[in-house]
């Protein structure tokens, strides 16, 4: 047994220090990346024949008949498609929003400044995350996978992350100077 006193800590009675620090990384991750993973599998799952245009119209159709009961078959059919596109925006906004939580870990206000490198490695991701779903929607019955869907994908992965720098911007505290060493990331 390990019996270590700190003023800030005690690892009394503890096993071994390897367990506090598995502990320690598993309380980390499930705080900043399991629900980038969850939501991950959200998106995963929205691919298959439930989010297809025939499962989500239902919903959507309907809706849109109640607010407009004299609404035209092919406006009907422009909100679906819209409602639907909006909905890839937004997932793939959320996912880079979790994902920028993940990578920059904001323990403490303004822990992790802006950095233009992390936004584009973030972008790539959502990217490459956006071209396998629509690869996975190629083999899914009444799916099909679009290249367009991907660049709005990652379209929805900027407006996330321009998202996050506008609340940074909007939230930093007037005439707070520019932290060292980030100057190479504020181009």
């Amino acid at each position: 047994m390990l019996n270590v006193e700190c003023s800030s800590f005690s690892l009394r009675n503890v096993p071994a220090p390897g367990l506090l620090w598995v502990v320690l990384k598993l309380k980390s991750f499930a705080r900043y990346w399991l629900p980038v993973f969850i939501w991950m599998a959200v998106i995963f799952s929205a691919s298959g024949d439930r989010g297809s245009v025939r499962h989500s119209s239902r919903i959507i159709e309907p809706i849109v008949r109640w607010l407009f009961p004299q609404v035209q078959d092919e406006t009907v059919h422009a909100v679906v498609y819209y409602v639907r596109k909006l909905a890839h925006v937004t997932e793939y906004a959320v996912l880079a929003m979790l994902l920028w939580r993940a990578f920059a870990k904001p323990a403490t206000p303004n822990a992790r400044p802006w950095s233009w490198r992390l936004t584009g490695s973030i972008i790539v991701i959502a990217a490459v995350y956006a071209a396998s779903d629509e690869i996975h929607q190629l083999f899914v019955p009444n799916r099909e996978g679009r290249p367009m869907d991907v660049l709005i994908d990652t379209s929805g992965a900027a407006l996330g992350l321009f998202v996050i720098w506008l609340l940074g911007r909007w939230l930093k505290p007037k005439g707070d100077p520019q932290p060292a060493g980030s100057a190479q990331d504020s181009l």
